[in-house]
């Protein structure tokens, strides 16, 4: 039998998101499910919004709200057609079930396509619909698993507005994602998954995004060359006036090279990287000290090398 989760201690205040994190396969969807009331967990205790998951499921369900990685609107119908039957679902009758859609539509800038078949929608469309059919009767708890997967930027901020506002009106948000600038934008804390030791998956790490930055415990300087044929002489350059392992990106002509802990030896560690660039010639085209990314962050917990989500991103 694989256990899929192993001491899962979490805990999120009323009208916060939280950001839960981790690889594939760390437990993020399982847990998502289980505090939906969609599975049964074997031990332990959960309550969402006061109410066990287990004991007060019919409890749970009425004050939750579920977006999955896929849209689950009917594509046949419009997405009036869609928020109104929900509605009926959720047993409103009469006025209110037009007047809730109307206001939904409104809400996640529909109203030009709400006559009109889901099918014909673009997927920043559908998942708006789809985040927009979960809040037909407003949630205490909303869980988005991985809402944004394929969206284009544009779409991927528009669904960020659409959470923020969530928020606003006081409902708490349980967010997966595999962005972590999408967890950094979002999230008032962050909580990391991860399979240790072969055991399930359990909260390796969990605070506010600049806590988990803090923790790593140095910053970084990135260096630009104009001409990719210095990157070597560069690299060479800056790891002999300290700071430890430098990073060499020949795509991005860029040399990284981690410094202490300290934000004024970084200063220093920065003055002194330009006169030694200066002194051996080296062109350079940007010179910056910064804080660790979330990725780098996440890098080091995983124990991989970055792949710098926030760039390409």
């Amino acid at each position: 039998m694989t256990t899929a989760l192993d001491g899962i201690d979490l805990s999120v205040a009323p009208g916060t998101i939280c950001g839960l994190l981790g690889p594939n396969g760390a437990g993020k969807t399982t847990l998502v499910r289980i505090l939906a009331t969609l599975l049964t967990a074997d031990g332990g205790v959960a309550r969402v919004a006061g109410h066990d998951v287990a004991g007060e499921a019919a409890r749970v369900r009425g004050r939750i709200g579920l977006t999955g990685q896929y849209a689950s609107v009917d594509e046949l119908l419009s997405g009036r057609q869609n928020l109104e039957m929900f509605a009926r679902l959720y047993r409103m009758r009469g006025p209110a079930v037009r007047r809730r859609a109307d206001e939904l539509l409104e809400r996640f800038g529909l109203q030009g396509a709400a006559r009109r078949p889901v099918r014909t929608y673009s997927g920043g469309m559908r998942r708006r619909l789809d985040l927009a059919v979960g809040l037909v009767v407003q949630p205490a708890v909303i869980f988005l698993d991985e809402p944004t997967t394929g969206l284009d930027p544009q779409s991927r901020s528009g669904l960020w507005d659409a959470v923020r506002e969530l928020v606003r009106a006081g409902t708490t948000v349980l967010l997966t994602t595999q962005y972590l600038d999408e967890a950094d934008h979002l999230a008032d804390r962050i909580a990391v998954l991860a399979n240790r030791d072969g055991a399930g998956g359990r909260v390796v790490v969990d605070g506010t995004p600049s806590e988990l930055k803090s923790s790593l415990g140095s910053g970084y300087i990135d260096l630009t060359v104009r001409h990719t044929h210095q990157l070597a002489l560069a690299a060479e350059t800056l790891a002999r006036t300290g700071g430890s392992a430098t990073e060499v990106r020949d795509e991005l002509r860029r040399v990284t090279l981690a410094t202490g802990p300290a934000v004024a030896t970084g200063t220093a560690l920065l003055a002194a990287a330009l006169r030694a660039l200066e002194a051996a010639g080296v062109e350079v085209e940007d010179l910056a000290l910064r804080r660790p990314t979330l990725d780098e962050v996440f890098a080091s917990l995983m124990g991989r090398t970055p792949t710098h989500v926030e760039e390409a991103a």
